[in-house]
């Protein structure tokens, strides 16, 4: 690791408001991330199509890599052994790692939810495995991320909510684990003060459970909050009115983090509400099936329409891709199978996405967020609709 990692503190502050919308700096230990930040998606240790110089460029500060993932492949020992995620996969800026609770709860086939942690086979050979907080916090140890997450129990929306207090009431059991699992790994040197580790606000879209949880995570003193929990088929709406009741129990100077969303219309009323953070495979996903995300809108490049159409995808992106390749071209690469056309796409998409949380942050500073919101919804909110 190196000297600038094992010096700096974690640390986050709030620079300016507007309304409930903050603009910010989390400070990690390879370098600052500027807040509202969206952070592209590296499962397995790749943002899919994209060479990780083009995710930099496109003014990306942290990515974010997958516990369940790299714990079945390569395997946290071998990516220790050779010199952690940060030189494998040839990325020098931040690292956050989720716990690997989402992908066991809804990949692996045959798994059982017990105190200690979830055993499960692997959905890749059919492996079992324990997954538990004190594994999860040794794996994103061992992958040397700069924000790990506690490890907690995910559940698919609609349920009962005695099964939602459940989940929640065993995700602050975890928690606490997880905490003592992550200060000896400080105490042993397999992390540093440097790093931190979050915790995770569960509950449903009851809003007496959610309350209840980010009370008692407040209480164990976290670096950082995420929300998890959400955009797991409760709708848009329901999601919003959740976070509006959430986040006012959570630290003012504290960093907060939206997990896996989602929409740039999910990312507009989540910053307008107060959160710093997110990260969704949406930008490569949506790419990789031939969409584009444009300040006009949504493109579908299988559309027969683009056939024979020489106009830039979206002139005003900051994306190359964007205004040099013509839409007909794409249209062609799509329809053939190209690989070009899934890498393009994701590019001019994740370049679309750090502008938007760049004009996001330039509106914050200038003091009209609100305002500029209602102008952005009203040219890109055809996207949710796509």
């Amino acid at each position: 690791m190196s000297i600038f990692a094992e010096t700096t503190p974690f640390g986050f502050k709030v620079h300016k408001t507007s309304g409930l919308a903050r603009l910010g700096e989390v400070v990690t230990p390879r370098g600052v991330i500027r807040t509202p930040a969206f952070m592209p998606v590296g499962t397995v240790a790749t943002v899919k199509a994209l060479y990780p110089d083009q995710v930099k460029s496109a003014g990306a500060d942290v990515l974010l890599g997958n516990t369940y993932h790299l714990m079945l492949r390569p395997g946290a020992e071998r990516v220790a052994r050779l010199g952690g995620l940060h030189k494998f996969m040839r990325w020098d800026g931040p690292i956050l790692t989720d716990s690997g609770g989402f992908q066991v709860m809804s990949l692996s086939t045959i798994r059982k939810i017990t105190e200690e942690g979830v055993a499960f086979q692997s959905h890749l050979d059919g492996s079992k495995h324990m997954l538990s907080p004190e594994r999860s916090i040794e794996i994103q140890c061992l992958l040397g991320s700069d924000i790990q997450m506690q490890f907690d129990e995910c559940i698919e929306l609609p349920a009962e909510r005695k099964e939602v207090e459940r989940a929640m009431e065993l995700s602050l059991r975890w928690a606490e684990r997880s905490k003592r699992a992550f200060e000896a790994q400080v105490a042993t040197g397999g992390a540093t003060r440097g790093q931190a580790l979050f915790a995770i606000v569960q509950g449903g879209t009851d809003f007496e459970l959610r309350k209840r949880s980010a009370e008692a995570l407040v209480a164990m003193d976290f670096p950082g909050y995420a929300v998890g929990g959400l955009a797991v088929g409760e709708g848009h709406e329901a999601m919003i009115a959740t976070l509006s009741e959430t986040l006012p129990h959570l630290p003012q100077n504290k960093p907060r983090y939206l997990m896996g969303v989602g929409t740039p219309l999910d990312l507009i009323e989540a910053v307008r509400r107060g959160v710093d953070m997110f990260d969704c495979v949406m930008p490569t996903r949506n790419g990789r099936h031939g969409y584009a995300f444009t300040w006009d809108g949504p493109l579908n490049m299988r559309n027969a329409k683009h056939a024979e159409d020489m106009a830039p995808l979206d002139p005003v992106s900051s994306c190359p891709a964007a205004h040099d390749y013509s839409r007909a071209y794409v249209h062609h690469l799509v329809k053939s199978g190209e690989y070009l056309g899934a890498m393009i796409l994701s590019w001019i998409n994740t370049v679309f996405y750090q502008d938007l949380m760049a004009a996001m942050r330039s509106a914050i500073a200038e003091g009209r967020f609100d305002a500029w919101a209602a102008e952005t919804k009203a040219r890109i909110v055809k996207q949710e609709k796509a």
